[in-house]
């Protein structure tokens, strides 16, 4: 805790030094002061768990999320900065930028960059989680990395619908029912960065609401009946999650209008209609 304070504290310390400084070198300047308060909080214990999580990262410091996201809280968004911290080549400050760029100024190119120099699935998982499925352009990125190659690009692709099935609320049907053909036909990619999260999108797609849980369901039992081995694996993972009874019960509770709560009595009306109040003072009386 010692730590964090002090690296947000360094931080306050160089952002207010840089409101002095002249423009030229402000980026610079915000960039070493992200840099070091990384550096701040890095410990043993967070590098150990790259190689546990099976996270293969170049320049990695060691840095836990939950701090790399106070950082960002402290940092503000600013997507010049987040651009800058991108270009470090540093594990944790690309991971800092997810958090500090400003979704409404992503550009497509910006997007097509970023996700080719995807070289672990924290990264590429931390970037379509928290930015690029707030994006406007994201479901063109979508359709057009469902069918590259790279794996951390086609991995990109179902991360990101994955994570707008999530989130997106107000997105209809039809959307979804495209992003389950894309599934379909990326569902014999045996590789295991791929196959995780093409199986992550179904199973989100088919939580949101009943309709979309029969298409995933129906989805699910053809790919279950394949010949094909990560076919098999995804079909039937993904369609014993999905009706199951937990799952059920989380769409039956959504099929359920909002119950209106009962009108509550004023404090003195509630006085008057309660027996006990009116006892109550006069065994205290006859006490005495």
């Amino acid at each position: 805790m010692e730590i964090v304070v002090l690296a947000l504290a360094f931080v306050l310390f160089a952002v207010t030094t840089i409101e002095k400084t002249p423009k030229s070198s402000v980026l610079t300047k915000q960039v070493q002061a992200a840099l070091s308060a990384l550096e701040q909080l890095s410990t043993k214990r967070d590098r150990e768990n790259l190689a546990r999580f099976g996270i293969t990262a170049k320049s990695a410091l060691g840095v836990s999320m939950a701090n790399i996201q106070k950082l960002a809280k402290k940092l503000g968004h600013d997507h010049e900065l987040a651009c800058a911290l991108w270009d470090t080549g540093c594990y944790e400050a690309r991971l800092l930028m997810a958090f500090v760029a400003e979704p409404a100024r992503v550009t497509p190119a910006q997007m097509e960059r970023w996700c080719k120099e995807f070289d672990n699935w924290a990264v590429c998982d931390t970037l379509c989680f928290f930015l690029f499925d707030r994006v406007p352009h994201a479901w063109d990125k979508i359709r057009k990395w469902s069918s590259q190659r790279p794996e951390f690009v086609k991995r990109a692709a179902f991360a990101l619908l994955a994570s707008i099935a999530g989130h997106d609320k107000q997105a209809g049907d039809a959307t979804f029912l495209e992003g389950l053909a894309l599934i379909e036909r990326a569902a014999s990619d045996e590789r295991n960065f791929v196959k995780k999260a093409v199986s992550w999108a179904v199973r989100r797609i088919g939580r949101r609401n009943p309709a979309l849980n029969r298409a995933a369901v129906a989805l699910s039992a053809r790919l279950a009946a394949s010949n094909d081995r990560t076919e098999r694996w995804l079909g039937r993972s993904a369609h014993k999650e999905l009706t199951s009874a937990l799952v059920e019960r989380a769409l039956s509770a959504k099929k359920k209008p909002a119950k209106k709560s009962a009108p509550t009595a004023s404090p003195k009306r509630a006085e008057k209609i309660n027996p006990k109040k009116k006892i109550a003072p006069r065994l205290a009386r006859g006490k005495k």
